[in-house]
């Protein structure tokens, strides 16, 4: 069992007996409304079965250890409650510093130090908000330890104030609140600008959802990441000069055809088009799914694709390689990338009978086309993060 192995690497690093308290936050997909959350649209994502985990146990002083057995490397980072200001080479560790920070700073009382173990099983640099869930895993680590009485929302804004001021990434809040809030078996609509939100049941039936890794490091992705977004911020304020809206969420289909020669660069008009027309996208899914009209979904989720592609260009070349293969797929209902985009990974809903040839087409057609293997993945939707008490020992 997973657990009893870490418990056994935490009592060796740390050299104790004593057995500490172990904790999950999960990973997330995205199902529809990709780009939209930072253009005051919504988001539908859901949080899935792979994740982190992190025991901890208080300490009498006020020293503070981090260790990662994925960054076996790093070996114990070590800090003091006086001091959690970022440090470079603290590395990933400045991901449950920044929340110690934050949730100290608002009034939470974490008066002692603690060691922590981190173990994540999300496929690196897919895209899969492991950073996320490493600030939210500790968010409920500090809850739990330090018995603190916290809003799960106001959790949530912490973590993602971690990425925007402490790391200094330009993040959106979709991340922390899918692995904040999850539900089993249930998919999150997200009003990103009001935080909010309404479950959906997912009731997949014969099918699956399957992860596809690309395997293709995210290089690009955060210069484009910000380049997407000043692209659109130009494009609200071209049509602010006519409208008064806030957001390009504010508009519909309609409106944005009518408004759109206000907005003076074709690209920007572009980006424009999908952050509207996704919006509307992810609206309509969440309508289909609720009905369980799963054939509905799926074409949305393709259409959701071809204007990733298209209009907003974030894609690529190993993304569109996998989500055309998938297509050709007998039992696929729908295939889109998700997150950011620029590797990364994409997601399919498919007929359990057809799962293994799925498999075995797309990697034939990726490994030909692109010279290495995919990964695959089957995404169980699981609950948002939580403490771990039922068989941890």
């Amino acid at each position: 069992m997973i657990t009893s192995k870490l418990l056994q690497q935490f009592q060796s690093i740390y050299t104790t007996v004593q057995k500490p308290r172990l904790f999950f936050a999960p990973g997330r997909i995205n199902l529809i409304g990709e780009h939209t959350d930072y253009n005051g649209g919504h988001v539908f994502p859901a949080s899935i079965s792979f994740g982190t985990y992190a025991f901890g146990q208080t300490r009498g002083d006020q020293k503070v250890r981090f260790y990662s057995l994925n960054f076996p490397d790093t070996g114990i980072i070590e800090c003091d409650l006086s001091n959690l200001t970022y440090n470079k080479a603290h590395d990933w560790a400045n991901f449950p510093k920044g929340m110690i920070k934050f949730m100290r700073e608002s009034g939470l009382e974490i008066a002692t130090g603690m060691d922590i173990l981190f173990y994540g099983d999300i496929p690196g640099s897919a895209g899969l908000s492991s950073s996320a869930s490493i600030e939210m895993v500790t968010g409920v680590l500090l809850e739990g330890l330090y018995d603190l009485k916290i809003n799960r929302v106001k959790m949530i804004q912490l973590g993602q104030k971690v990425e925007n001021v402490y790391i200094g990434v330009n993040s959106g809040i979709m991340d922390q609140f899918a692995i904040g809030k999850g539900k089993k078996d249930h998919a999150i609509l997200l009003n990103c600008l009001t935080l909010a939100h309404k479950f959906a049941s997912i009731e997949l039936d014969d099918h699956v959802i399957m992860i596809i890794h690309t395997n293709k490091q995210r290089t690009l992705a955060g210069s484009k990441y910000n380049e997407r977004r000043a692209q659109c911020e130009q494009a609200l304020a071209d049509l602010q000069t006519e409208l008064q809206i806030k957001s390009l969420g504010d508009l519909t289909k309609e409106q944005f055809e009518q408004y759109k020669h206000l907005i003076k660069d074709e690209v920007n008009q572009k980006r424009a088009k999908h952050a509207v027309y996704e919006n509307e996208r992810t609206l309509e899914a969440f309508q289909q799914l609720e009905q369980g009209n799963l054939e509905e979904f799926g074409v949305l989720m393709n259409e959701s694709h071809l204007s990733l592609q298209q209009d907003y260009e974030v894609t690529g070349f190993e993304l569109d390689t996998i989500v055309q293969a998938a297509w050709e797929q007998a039992g696929v209902v729908g295939a889109r990338m998700t997150g950011a985009g620029f590797g990364g990974c994409a997601i399919a809903i498919v007929g359990k009978d057809k799962v293994e040839s799925f498999k075995e087409n797309v990697n034939r057609i990726y490994h030909a086309t692109i010279g290495y293997d995919a990964s695959f993945y089957t995404a169980a939707i699981d609950d948002g993060a939580r403490e771990i008490t039922e068989g941890v020992y």
